[in-house]
């Protein structure tokens, strides 16, 4: 993390926008003590296709056994 000072950060603030979208992230400071932070965005999230959703999980075979039985024996399974 970079610190700037607010002076510095008008006089090049595209530049430090441009470091920030980088992925860096920026602390500007005012006579020597942070007061603010550049970070980026996080990108919007991508909505879920319900109807896709319950086709990919209709389709899908069933369990043979039971989420409980399952661990279980995954679990004996690995310790002997």
């Amino acid at each position: 993390m970079n610190k700037v000072s607010l002076a510095d950060a008008k006089a090049h603030l595209s530049e430090l926008v441009d470091r920030v979208e980088g992925g860096e992230s920026v602390d500007i400071t005012r006579r020597g003590k942070p007061v603010a932070r550049l970070t980026a965005v996080a990108p919007p999230r991508k909505p879920v296709d319900l109807a896709m959703l319950q086709a990919v999980t209709a389709a899908m075979p069933l369990q043979e056994q039971n989420a409980a039985d399952l661990l279980r024996s995954m679990r004996d399974g690995d310790r002997y």
